[in-house]
C-alpha cells in the first residue's frame, strides 16, 4: 500500500511557476501510476496530469497542457509536476493519487490519496 505525501505548494504571482513533489516510502513504489488532480473553491475536484509506472506514458488535462509537466524518479521514490505560467484559476488545493493501474488514475478513480497541498496564484 503506497501512501502519496504532497509538498511544494504556496503562493505565487499570476506568470510564475511552482514545482509539486510527491512521495511514498513505498518499496513498491516503482509500480504505481500516480496522478495530480486539484479541487477549486466551490468546484469539482479534477484530473490535472497522470504518469504510467515505467515513464513511457504521460497525460495532461487541456487547461494545463503546455504550462505543466508531470515526471518521476523511481530511485527517489518521487513525482513531480512542475508548474508554469501559472494563472489565478490553477488557484487549488493539488492532490497527488496513486494507483497499481493507470487506467484508474487517468479515470479519476485510484486507490490512494494524499492530503493535498494548496496552490495559490495572485493576479
Amino acid at each position: 500500500q503506497v501512501q502519496p505525501v504532497e509538498s511544494g505548494g504556496g503562493l505565487v504571482q499570476d506568470g510564475g511557476s511552482l514545482r509539486l513533489s510527491c512521495t511514498a516510502s513505498e518499496r513498491t513504489f516503482s509500480s504505481y501510476a500516480f496522478g495530480w488532480f486539484r479541487r477549486a473553491p466551490g468546484k469539482e475536484r479534477e484530473f490535472v496530469s497522470a504518469i504510467s509506472w515505467d515513464k513511457k506514458s504521460t497525460y495532461y488535462a487541456d487547461s494545463v497542457k503546455g504550462r505543466f509537466t508531470i515526471s518521476r524518479d523511481n530511485a527517489e521514490n518521487t513525482v513531480y509536476l512542475q508548474m508554469n505560467s501559472l494563472r489565478p484559476e490553477d488557484t487549488a488545493v493539488y492532490y497527488c493519487a496513486a494507483d497499481l493501474s493507470t487506467r484508474s488514475v487517468v479515470g479519476g478513480e485510484p486507490d490512494y490519496w494524499g492530503q493535498g497541498t494548496q496552490v495559490t496564484v495572485s493576479s
